[in-house]
């Protein structure tokens, strides 16, 4: 394999094609299980350059197959498709057509490196041994789109035995490629607290318990519990993202709604959360004479990257980018249902920079100008086929 060359330059030949992609998919985003359009130009693009293409999995996701010249095992490479419901703020020719929806996270450029990667693949299809599928997943924004991917059979038999999944990242600038042994992304799971108390007129606090005031005495305990419960040399997050209370400013409510998510890498860590969090909303409502119930709802589990699969892709990253902008060190609070796969498949979840501050190209993710230095689409595609070819 040495004395074969990397597949940058086949990838930097794509590049007209990934940027028209891309700005096509930016130009015309679609929330989640809505992406009908993107998926019919993906499946056409698959099915035209041979693959075995399956439709309406998780009502608009596709799982796309080419088998290699010979058999062998299989290898799975995941890209996800929605947008998000962000008005978009960019001034360039292929800003959202879609009013109101954007793709604010790079999903546009993950479906244009797929197809990207589907185009080597298929140029070295005689090469391959064994096969490669490709996930094309609806719904990654906090909708369940893998669970229900997994359910339509996205790893069905034969049972890939490799999972890659990525992500262009606007933490860091374009060029480099982020592969972390072990956990990278955070479990996540959001809660809602009710406190309940009694209500009355606004003039006679007395006749009343005050959920306003034991809510906000909540919302400040809560910020102890990692600081002063967690081990310093864990991860977590506590975080209150809603307060809804109070219909009129003379009228103390009978309750208020807090809610907020939780996020850590650990079980152990996720569960001492949960135990804190209870125990002090009940604690510090109960002080001022009112009730508080939680609930919580479990998202995400962590992404955690196969130490093995995470050193080949590291190498692979390295023929194509050189070893000086290989980072092993990037890991974030944030969630990512790839996750779900990951659980059943031992995988790598790729960070791809982004950014280009001299152009104005470093607007956080979720941000309504968020945009990316395109010269990731090649770079991206070159390391995961040159990743896909190590194992076939």
């Amino acid at each position: 394999m040495s004395e074969r060359p990397s597949f940058k330059a086949e990838a930097e030949a794509l590049r007209d094609e990934l940027v028209a992609w891309r700005r096509d998919f930016h130009k015309h985003p679609e929330l989640g299980f809505q992406e009908r359009r993107s998926a019919a130009i993906i499946a056409e693009r698959l099915i035209a350059l041979g693959y075995q293409v399956k439709t309406g999995l998780a009502e608009t996701g596709l799982v796309a197959t080419l088998q290699g010249g010979r058999p062998g095992r299989v290898v799975a490479a995941r890209f996800d498709m929605d947008a998000l419901p962000i008005c978009e703020e960019n001034e360039v020719d292929y800003a959202s057509a879609n009013p109101g929806v954007m793709h604010a996270c790079g999903h546009d450029a993950h479906m244009a490196i797929g197809l990207g990667l589907a185009s080597l693949a298929a140029a070295h299809r005689d090469e391959l041994a064994g096969a490669l599928r490709l996930i094309f997943q609806p719904a990654e924004e906090g909708v369940r789109g893998a669970q229900r991917m997994l359910e339509a059979g996205a790893l069905a038999a034969p049972r890939p035995e490799v999972f890659l999944g990525c992500h262009v990242w606007n933490d860091r600038p374009a060029g480099t490629v982020q592969v972390t042994a072990g956990p990278v992304m955070a479990a996540t799971q959001d809660w809602a607290c009710v406190i309940h108390g009694r209500g009355g007129h606004g003039a006679q606090p007395h006749q009343t318990v005050d959920p306003i005031v034991a809510a906000a005495q909540i919302v400040i305990a809560l910020q102890t519990v990692v600081s002063r419960n967690v081990n310093p040399l864990e991860s977590a997050v506590v975080t209150v993202g809603m307060v809804h209370g109070g219909d009129a400013p003379n009228i103390i409510p009978s309750q208020v709604k807090l809610q907020g998510t939780i996020r850590a890498y650990s079980a152990e860590v996720r569960e001492l959360l949960l135990q804190r969090m209870d125990r002090l909303a009940q604690g510090v409502a109960a002080a001022y004479g009112a009730t508080a119930a939680l609930q919580f709802e479990e998202l995400t589990p962590a992404v955690i990257n196969d130490a093995r699969v995470a050193e080949v892709v590291r190498a692979a990253a390295e023929r194509v980018v050189g070893p000086e902008r290989i980072h092993t060190d990037l890991r974030t609070m944030g969630s990512e249902d790839a996750s779900f796969y990951m659980q059943e498949v031992p995988g790598c979840y790729i960070f791809f920079g982004s950014a280009n501050p001299a152009r104005g190209l470093n607007a956080p993710h979720h941000n309504p100008r968020f945009d990316i230095d395109e010269a990731v689409l090649p770079l991206a595609v070159a390391v995961l086929m040159e990743t896909v070819a190590r194992y076939l």
